[in-house]
This record gives C-alpha cells, sequence and structure tokens, in this order.
C-alpha cells in the first residue's frame, strides 16, 4: 500500500484465489485509469519473484457497480443515489446522505397520503443503517 500512499487511489482488496492467483483491487476519490492499474501492476511485480513461486496477478479498480467495502467508498458517494440491501431482506434506493464510522444515512423518497388529503404527496425520509444491518450498497446506475 505504501506505492498508493500520498495518491487519490486506495487499496480496496487483495484476493489469492486457487493456482496462486493473486486479484487486487483498488479504488479512487476521483478516478482510476487503465494506465493506474498498468502501473501499480508493474510496482507489484518488481516485489515478487516468479523464479520462486508462479503466479497470477490481476490488478484492477473497483466497478462501478461493485459493492462498497471501505468507509471511503461511502464518503465520496455521499450525494449519489445507491442502493441498500439490508441483512433483513429490504431493499431501498435512495441518496447517500452521510457516513461516517458507524452508519450510514439514506434519504428516500416516499409517496404518503396525508388524512384528508385526496391525493399522496412526496415526502424525503431519512433512514439509518448500521454498517452490520447492510448485506451491500452500491451505485444506481442509470
Amino acid at each position: 500500500e505504501t506505492y498508493l500512499t500520498g495518491s487519490e487511489q486506495y487499496l480496496v482488496s487483495v484476493k489469492v484465489e486457487a493456482g496462486n492467483r493473486i486479484v487486487v483491487e483498488v479504488d479512487s476519490d476521483q478516478s482510476i485509469s487503465i494506465d493506474d492499474c498498468a502501473a501499480l501492476s508493474r510496482f507489484i511485480e518488481s516485489r515478487l519473484d516468479r523464479e520462486v513461486e508462479d503466479y497470477e496477478l490481476e490488478v484492477g479498480s473497483a466497478g462501478i457497480s461493485s459493492p462498497f467495502q471501505l468507509l471511503r467508498q461511502y464518503q465520496k458517494n455521499i450525494g449519489r443515489e445507491v442502493e441498500v440491501l439490508s441483512k433483513a431482506g429490504k431493499k431501498l434506493t435512495g441518496i447517500l446522505h452521510s457516513a461516517d464510522e458507524e452508519k450510514i444515512v439514506l434519504s428516500v423518497e416516499k409517496q404518503v397520503k396525508p388524512e384528508g388529503a385526496k391525493r399522496k404527496i412526496t415526502v424525503v425520509e431519512n433512514q439509518e443503517f448500521l454498517y452490520s444491518e447492510i448485506k451491500y450498497t452500491k451505485n444506481v446506475i442509470k
């Protein structure tokens, strides 16, 4: 991760799969290019020795439809439309209002019919989710 220190890029995950397949996923506060991924791949390869142990290396960016894994990903997407699936099976779409170390706040539009009214009106309701209650959160792609 020292390679990424001081840049807008950050490590999301590293997995070593069967057959020594190393999968590295990175993200960025702004955008990440293929050149950025290639440069990181070259850096990692310069630290590994195929003569000692053979491996396959894949370096890629967190996909736009990939679930968020880090607080930094939540924070970079504040103000954007996201989909949240709770562990209880409730799926909501709304604007990510805030994210801190413990929870997120999602602004969700709801249709309600005030007492005595003939028509429903749209109201925005903020709903809090602890990370422990969330199965996944990901961007809504339109």
